[in-house]
């Protein structure tokens, strides 16, 4: 795929053990595009390890494929079943492995804060994320159900589009006064 003078690209993971869902959203100056969306379902092999293999190989193909820039990736969150969370965590790490052997820069966020960066609310509904993207980046397909697990890789990759805009977000910093301090010649 080629990219425009000025164009970023950014693959965005909701890693899962069962469904790992993706989008790939394409940045020309301000404006986001959808360029590609999936799921890569594994409820249908036993072998835990065959599953994180699958995830490596689909996540390298996507970035052979795609070229992004920078790979958003949703956090594993905390719950209350230890073995869930552990395994999550390794679907999560083998994702940022294959970013990693391509040599992707990663940014990692909070599935509370990318629910929050789209709906405005951290405790939304994968409905409400898939409802908004699909107006915000007028979608046609994401009125299936199984498209859920897509719209919220989708969903990471358009909250790092929001961060890489917010120029605090971007730098860390507490405030405007912080910003400016930290960047002097950014602003005039």
């Amino acid at each position: 795929m080629q990219k425009a003078p000025g164009e970023k690209i950014i693959l965005g993971i909701d890693p899962g053990t069962t469904v790992m869902g993706y989008g790939v959203l394409r940045v020309d100056g301000n404006r986001p595009s959808l360029v590609a969306m999936g799921v890569l379902e594994l409820h249908k092999y036993e072998d835990h390890y065959l599953k994180l293999k699958r995830i490596f190989d689909r996540v390298v193909q996507l970035i052979d494929t795609y070229h992004p820039d920078e790979l958003a990736i949703e956090a594993p969150f905390f719950g209350k079943n230890v073995q869930s969370m552990l395994k999550l965590g390794r679907a999560q790490g083998v994702a940022m492995a294959a970013a990693l052997s391509r040599s992707l820069p990663i940014y990692e966020y909070a599935p509370l804060r990318i629910k929050q960066a789209i709906t405005g609310r951290g405790n939304a509904s994968k409905e409400q994320v898939a409802l908004f993207l699909k107006q915000y980046l007028k979608l046609q397909q994401v009125d299936d159900q199984k498209y859920l697990d897509a719209t919220d890789g989708l969903a990471a990759a358009v909250c790092h589009f929001f961060q890489a805009r917010n120029p605090v977000a971007e730098k860390g910093v507490k405030s405007w006064k912080e910003f400016i301090n930290k960047n002097p010649g950014r602003v005039k």
